[in-house]
């Protein structure tokens, strides 16, 4: 059965991630991170995708991002996961599949949703106990949010730039938001809809997916379908 089309619409985010197969690393050390950034820089350069927030973790990685058009994603995350496994490969020495996969996507609202899209990604490395902080983690877009750094990779989002007047003011807004922290609820939620590949916000944002794009946006349930009352009781 050929798979169904991502779900994209010009000018919505998608949140992006992958992950190694059977869970294994992707990122033995600093080179391997910087020549996946490098990758991503061009291929996103030459395709016109704007990238917002990003993480690399040892074994998957996150994305926030918005393409210039519908279908380029696909194009450049496919060079750069094709060009990244061979390079891993020969350096490290070994043969085979890298990947988990293909990547996931999920379209994500602005406003409320975006935002925190941004945090889940930047405190991924906090939840996984490696740093106590998020600015303690070097692979990721949060020194730029917090106006640490400078990164060429990030076009700061037009939501990003509204939290203030200038990068001293974001920068403290960011901060603010970044300690209020992410209820379990919303965790788990940001999760099913990535995992699934659906559409991230609220129902009149989802229900305007499904009608412009003839697909369910929302997230099915784990399990088989309830039976309904009539065949119940058959």
């Amino acid at each position: 059965m050929p798979r169904l089309p991502r779900l994209e619409l010009p000018g919505v985010p998608l949140h992006i991630t992958q992950r190694g197969i059977n869970k294994g690393a992707i990122f033995l050390d600093a080179e391997d991170r910087h020549h996946f950034r490098y990758l991503l820089r061009r291929a996103f350069r030459d395709h016109d995708i704007a990238l917002h927030a990003f993480v690399l973790m040892d074994n998957h990685f996150h994305l926030l991002l918005t393409p210039g058009a519908v279908g380029t994603l696909s194009r450049a995350m496919g060079w750069v996961g094709q060009s990244y496994v061979q390079a891993f490969n020969l350096r490290h020495m070994r043969c085979g599949a890298l990947w988990q996969g293909r990547f996931k996507s999920c379209l994500v609202q602005s406003e409320h949703y975006l935002l925190t899209v941004m945090r889940y990604i930047e405190l991924n490395p906090v939840r996984a106990a490696m740093v106590d902080a998020p600015e303690d983690y070097r692979w990721s877009s949060v020194h730029t949010h917090l106006a640490r750094a400078r990164d060429p990779l990030i076009t700061p989002h037009p939501l990003y730039l509204a939290m203030g007047h200038d990068q001293a003011e974001r920068a403290h807004a960011y901060r603010q938001w970044l300690d209020a922290g992410i209820a379990p609820d919303d965790l788990q939620h940001l999760r099913t809809y990535a995992s699934q590949e659906r559409a991230l916000g609220d129902e009149r944002f989802q229900r305007m997916v499904e009608t412009t794009l003839g697909r369910p946006a929302t997230c099915r349930p784990h399990g088989r379908p309830r039976l309904t009352r009539a065949r119940e009781e058959a």
